[in-house]
């Protein structure tokens, strides 16, 4: 057997094990691998971590699990009260009750987030992991959205997230190091239809923190800050009825069936985000099958993704994403 055909048959049985584990998986390949063989989260023990959108949903259940696992915090949200119920939840979970910084902001207030800072340094002293998880999504044709729609969402989506990055990246340097992570989506990876202000907001959060990490890879002593880009599907929480629509100032006001099987539970998403913040990945994809495979065929096959896309029936994607068909499509 000459060396050919060896390695044409190691190919093979690489797609082969890769495309099983994906159809076994919630995560993309390298997640799989970092949760089976990478750091385990209790070496985030001590780091102190600012964790904003804290007060429910995916950001409440990292606060939980980073607590377990001995992690400092500063949970920020603008409900108080929800991010109180949050602490209590965090020190049920063992971390001592000084370990964890109750900071009430609304991040649109880009005003105070120096401000803000400065509260979580001179609480701890020092800052490692700035998690920016604040957000919310939306449920629209995108024809009959309104522009103002595409403002609120790009300022609490993007500006918001880019303002208070940009003061941890500053602090970072003079520190000598850091870790961003930043809440994206498998909608930031491919578009995602009936979403359209809110996969842009995606997408341009991944193109602004993939130009930041390549400029610190062409810097000396770049490799300092880590950068992590956290990429959900569909999961379970409140965010289809927070999510925009077409309108400004209204919200969607539907609620997620918690029987459906195809969401990732928010409790495992957040496992998985600490997982990826514990091995500082750079990406990490989240979703239970097809959704990740499909996210790979829609990036890196686009001609058969569009092919597929034709064949597919109407609110099939809705369905897979929300359980039902959220957006009704009149023609």
């Amino acid at each position: 057997m000459d060396c050919f055909t060896l390695v044409g048959l190691f190919v093979i049985l690489y797609l082969f094990v890769y495309l099983l584990v994906l159809s076994i998986a919630d995560c993309d390949f390298g997640m799989v691998l970092a949760e089976k063989f990478g750091k385990k989260i209790g070496v985030l023990r001590g780091k102190v971590i600012w964790i904003t959108g804290a007060s429910s949903g995916i950001g409440a259940s990292l606060a939980e699990v980073l607590a377990a696992n001995g992690a400092k915090l500063v949970i920020s949200a603008r409900n108080a009260g929800n991010l109180s119920k949050v602490k209590q939840k965090c020190i049920a979970a063992g971390l001592p009750a000084t370990d964890v910084l109750i900071l009430p902001m609304d991040v649109l207030e880009i005003q105070k987030h120096e401000q803000y800072f400065q509260q979580v340094i001179a609480h701890y002293g020092q800052l490692d992991i700035l998690v920016n998880n604040a957000g919310r999504s939306q449920r629209a044709l995108w024809e009959d959205i309104d522009i103002a729609v595409d403002k609120e969402i790009f300022k609490l989506n993007v500006f918001s997230v880019v303002s208070l990055a940009r003061l941890a990246v500053r602090y970072f340097n003079e520190k000598g190091g850091g870790h961003l992570v930043t809440m994206s989506s498998l909608a930031g990876v491919v578009g995602a239809p009936y979403s359209g202000s809110y996969t842009a907001t995606k997408h341009a959060i991944m193109g602004y923190f993939d130009s930041l990490r390549y400029e610190r890879i062409s810097q000396s002593g770049g490799g300092q800050l880590a950068i992590t880009l956290l990429c959900p599907g569909p999961v379970f929480s409140n965010v289809l009825s927070e999510s925009f629509t077409e309108t400004a100032g209204q919200k969607f006001m539907q609620h997620q069936d918690p029987t459906d099987k195809r969401m990732t539970t928010t409790e495992r998403c957040a496992k998985l985000c600490a997982v990826a913040i514990a091995n500082r990945l750079d990406e990490a994809w989240m979703g239970l099958f097809p959704v990740v495979p499909l996210c790979y065929v829609l990036r890196y096959y686009p001609n058969i993704a569009r092919r597929v896309m034709k064949i597919t029936r109407f609110g099939q994607f809705q369905k897979l994403r929300d359980s039902r068909v959220t957006v009704q499509v009149q023609r």
